[in-house]
């Protein structure tokens, strides 16, 4: 039996190992810093929760997250993109609900988001929100605005993030349940539709709650409209889709993380425990909750069975829907 001092070692080494972060470090991820692609402009939602992130992960694990902005045709470009990174842990993608729907939408595609990527971790679900301009779309009410539409089928226009798109997707069945017709006008990101919302350029949007939240509140853009069944914290004034006679309207913007298939499995739970800690860091928090927003911490192969369940989902919405790329 080795003596006391040489057993306390092996004691708090081995307690040490049972401690998942500590377990992790000893993997050596991450020795440098991390780049991580988000597929939109600066300013959408995908910023709004890749950018705090980045900021506690810096803290969790001495090293920095870079944020890489790459967007265009509704999250794909960046996406393929991370698809060819190097799969060396060193290289991330944070994409989310816009790429389940991508598939059925885009046929050209030159990756595919279950087989050329891992899926680490799924980090913030945010409700669908109807915002509108309030210059250009002058309604006290959701029920004042759908008035508005009915009599000028057509005339009014909705941004999104881009053709294919959830924002895009959102808006094609708000229409079919709401038996009305509004012209898409698709932006490359949710950044720049948001600004020209804001600017009254367009009429209205189906914005995640996470880019929208601020600007609710500073009163630049009106939400009418929540999706789900229940009000939102954050924006507690605003009804929910069931109370205005949409029950069926429950759509959510969500973001997750991937790494390329072929990255080391080390690298990969040290990602996963690293962000995960990030994310559950107070001032993360508040943020999430600042925005409407739930930490899902969803990971591994519960977040691939999430990602294959609604590529299936989102595809039936295009097909009954007609939706196509413009």
């Amino acid at each position: 039996m080795p003596p006391p001092i040489q057993r306390r070692h092996l004691m708090l080494g081995a307690a040490a190992l049972s401690m998942p972060w500590l377990a992790h470090a000893q993997s050596g991820w991450p020795s440098k810093p991390v780049n991580l692609i988000v597929p939109f402009p600066a300013g959408g939602g995908t910023d709004a929760f890749a950018r705090p992130m980045a900021t506690q992960f810096s803290k969790v694990t001495g090293k920095a997250l870079v944020i890489d902005n790459r967007g265009g045709a509704g999250g794909t470009l960046g996406a393929s993109v991370a698809a060819k990174l190097p799969a060396d842990g060193y290289g991330l993608f944070m994409g989310g609900a816009h790429h389940v729907v991508a598939p059925s939408m885009y046929p050209k595609l030159d990756y595919d988001i279950e087989k050329d990527f891992v899926p680490l971790i799924q980090v913030a679900s945010v409700p669908q929100v109807l915002v509108v301009n309030v210059k250009r779309a002058n309604t006290g009410s959701y029920q004042e605005f759908m008035e508005l539409i009915r009599k000028n089928p057509g005339k009014l226009n909705y941004a999104s993030a881009g053709a294919g798109s959830v924002h895009h997707l959102a808006g094609e069945l708000f229409k079919q349940q709401t038996k009305t017709f509004i012209t898409h006008i698709p932006y490359r990101g949710a950044g720049p539709a948001l600004q020209d919302l804001i600017a009254g350029n367009v009429d209205m949007n189906f914005d995640g709650l996470g880019s929208s939240a601020g600007h609710i509140k500073g009163g630049r853009i009106k939400a009418l409209m929540v999706a789900g069944s229940k009000r939102n914290p954050a924006i507690p004034d605003v009804p929910c889709a069931a109370e205005v006679g949409l029950p069926a309207y429950d759509v959510h913007t969500w973001y997750g993380i991937w790494a390329p298939k072929g990255t080391p499995t080390d690298a990969q739970n040290a990602a996963i425990e690293a962000i995960r800690k990030s994310c559950q860091e107070p001032d993360a928090k508040a943020v999430w909750n600042s925005q409407g927003a739930d930490f899902p911490n969803v990971s591994g192969q519960q977040f691939a069975q999430l990602i294959h369940k609604e590529i299936g989902q989102w595809a039936q919405v295009v097909k009954l829907s007609g939706a196509k790329l413009e």
